[in-house]
């Protein structure tokens, strides 16, 4: 597989060095998710086949796998003689995904609290620091990244690997909106303060706190997501 000639129609196949991952739907899979993540995607968005694939240098397969794979993941959705296209989430849609965290994110930091490390604690902090630093940048891909592997963290010491995988299901079927949230200087500082919050409460083991810390912290994504997603009909 050569190497694209240079990024065209919102994906970039290269940026910043990193080498392609060891198959191409692997790489297809990733180029996907950052232009999603990013908002170069944005929900409501037609994938066009054809042109990524030649914009990409890779065959329609693994293409189509890759799109297969965020269909699962809620990431597109696919219409009938339309093609994929990005996921686009009404507010009711919204508010169900949100609810249904808020039910199980609850339970599993209850459960961490009490199973916490100091690994686990030093894990977390490391994934903060990186959502500090990416955020002074005001990189959002590096920043969506490591907020997903801080609040991983914390999912995954309660030990319930099932529920985990549900949540990241869910998380996966808002990715499209995290630009929204953090394309903002003033979403992002909130975001590293209700973060260094929750550590805090985690560090004295305090699962009640930390729950309500993070229900306050969900709720303030919801309200700024909301802003622009349609009304249902």
């Amino acid at each position: 597989m050569t190497t694209p000639e240079g990024p065209a129609r919102g994906v970039t196949a290269e940026s910043g060095g990193r080498r392609r991952p060891p198959t191409a739907q692997q790489f297809v899979l990733g180029e996907l998710r950052r232009a999603i993540t990013t908002g170069r995607l944005r929900p409501g968005d037609p994938i066009r086949q054809e042109a990524l694939a030649e914009e990409l240098d890779v065959s329609r397969v693994p293409l189509r796998e890759a799109l297969k794979t965020l269909q699962g993941e809620g990431l597109v959705t696919y219409q009938a003689h339309r093609g994929y296209f990005v996921e686009r989430l009404s507010l009711d849609d919204l508010r169900e995904v949100y609810l249904i965290r808020e039910i199980l994110e609850a339970e599993a930091v209850r459960r961490a609290a009490g199973r916490f490390t100091d690994e686990a604690l030093r894990e977390a902090e490391r994934a903060q620091a990186e959502v500090e630093e990416a955020a002074a940048a005001g990189d959002v891909l590096a920043m969506a990244a490591a907020n997903r592997r801080f609040h991983m963290t914390i999912f995954e010491a309660s030990g319930l690997p099932r529920m985990v995988r549900m949540i990241r299901t869910l998380w996966d079927s808002t990715d499209a909106y995290r630009s929204v949230y953090y394309g903002e200087p003033a979403n992002r500082e909130r975001v590293i303060e209700e973060h260094r919050a929750a550590l805090d409460l985690l560090r004295r083991r305090d699962a009640e706190g930390t729950v309500r810390a993070l229900a306050a912290h969900r709720a303030h994504a919801v309200t700024a997501i909301e802003g622009v997603l349609p009304d249902a009909p």
